[in-house]
């Protein structure tokens, strides 16, 4: 794998929000980096692709993804020094990678397919569509929100990825997510525990 597009050993939680466009990751990745006293690490796509329209008036284009790919990996491995024990992702590579995929006919650049199947997450949290459409510059195909949903679904599935499926409103989204990364942090804590008894016999 191109080393610009591998995560960092960084022995740390990692959580991804997962799926399609205005299904509430961004509002969640907030919430959960606030209630767990940690950093979060935004979609770099978004602010490159504003640029993109601010300046060119254009959307996304395939030559778009390397560098949307490479600032994304960048940014989750500058802030993964900075986190608390855990690192909220309001998305990853294999996204990008989703999205490659739907966009442009199934391409994926070779090295966004071998970096995003082979970077790893302790969880995903799949949002689902039952949230209002937010419309902005950047968000299209409101009328595919199942069909993209889907195909997000189809990638943690297909590449074995652990994930929850987050529907209803924020606060239960919210209590879903908190519920789930506290039993991965316990039974990590439980495994360091048990590390260190073995250390000391």
């Amino acid at each position: 794998m191109e080393k610009n597009l591998r995560q960092e050993d960084i022995n740390i939680v990692k959580i991804v929000l997962f799926g399609p466009e205005s299904t509430g990751k961004t509002t969640l990745s907030i919430q959960l980096a606030k209630h767990y006293n940690t950093v979060w690490a935004e979609e770099y796509a978004r602010p490159y692709l504003q640029k993109v329209w601010n300046q060119e008036r254009r959307t996304c284009e395939p030559q778009d993804i390397l560098p949307i790919a490479y600032g994304q990996i960048a940014l989750e491995n500058r802030l993964a020094k900075r986190a608390d024990k855990i690192l909220i992702c309001d998305t990853d590579l294999l996204e990008t990678k989703v999205y490659s995929e739907e966009y442009y006919g199934g391409f994926v650049d070779p090295l966004l397919e071998k970096a995003a199947t082979e970077n790893t997450y302790d969880l995903y949290f799949l949002t689902y569509i039952d949230t209002p459409w937010v419309e902005d510059d950047l968000r299209d195909r409101p009328e595919q929100r199942l069909e993209m949903f889907n195909a997000f679904k189809n990638a943690l599935d297909t590449y074995n990825r652990p994930y929850i499926l987050l529907k209803g409103d924020k606060d239960t989204r919210f209590k879903t997510a908190v519920e789930a990364i506290d039993a991965i942090m316990k039974n990590r804590s439980n495994l360091y525990s048990y590390s260190d008894s073995l250390k000391d016999e």
